[in-house]
């Protein structure tokens, strides 16, 4: 987004995007909410944080990658959690996830012996790029779109089995469920709702802005 601080302390609707990310999870029956924070991160605490007093805590463990920091963050949580509880892990640049996703996500992962993620499924026509002798970006061919779905967040998983395969995961691991896809698990897929966007670019903060200023309004 190229702004002057971590774009999870942009400001919507008077608020930090993670205070609205964070507002999302802390809802039964999560009991507790851990925010992993970068090592030195010193702007966490200018804020106020008080509407979650007692549900959240804030771990400075924060790594180098998406996949250190989560696993950072499962180890510093585990002694206020068990292996076999449930953590949601959700990223603090959706701050507009729909309280309907999260029910439908815990509802339908509760009984899995897996877990699972929220996903979209691909409405779009998929490309697969490929370069010329040139160098020129040309289509190299059309992937079959009925097979494709965009991740979400949360993504739920035992705390035990993540942490295990995070510690063992190889190679890129952008998300949790390629650690889980790691130990020769397949996680579920639940419907997720195009509200709950990742905010990436500069302009997605007017679209999420919306969306929020849409759900006070009602």
């Amino acid at each position: 987004m190229a702004a002057a601080q971590p774009k999870q302390y942009a400001v919507l609707a008077g608020r930090p995007m993670l205070w609205h990310a964070v507002r999302a999870l802390c809802v039964p029956p999560i009991e507790n909410v851990f925010v992993v924070l970068a090592r030195g991160d010193e702007q966490f605490a200018r804020f106020d944080w008080s509407a979650f007093a007692g549900r959240l805590e804030p771990l400075y463990c924060g790594g180098d990658t998406r996949r250190d920091s989560v696993y950072n963050g499962l180890v510093a949580a585990m002694a206020a959690v068990d292996a076999d509880d449930w953590m949601l892990v959700h990223d603090a640049a959706r701050p507009c996830l729909p309280q309907a996703d999260l029910e439908r996500l815990m509802a339908e992962c509760a009984g899995d012996a897996i877990g699972g993620i929220l996903a979209l499924p691909i409405a779009d026509t998929v490309k697969r790029a490929g370069k010329d002798e040139g160098g020129v970006q040309r289509i190299a061919g059309t992937e079959d779109r009925a097979l494709l779905w965009l991740a979400q967040t949360p993504q739920m998983f035992r705390a035990g089995l993540l942490t295990e395969a995070l510690q063992r995961a190889k190679g890129q691991v952008t998300d949790e469920a390629s650690a889980i896809e790691q130990e020769g698990l397949r996680p579920r897929l639940v419907p997720g709702s195009r509200d709950n966007l990742k905010v990436t670019y500069t302009g997605d903060l007017a679209i999420a802005e919306a969306i929020l200023a849409r759900r006070a309004a009602r």
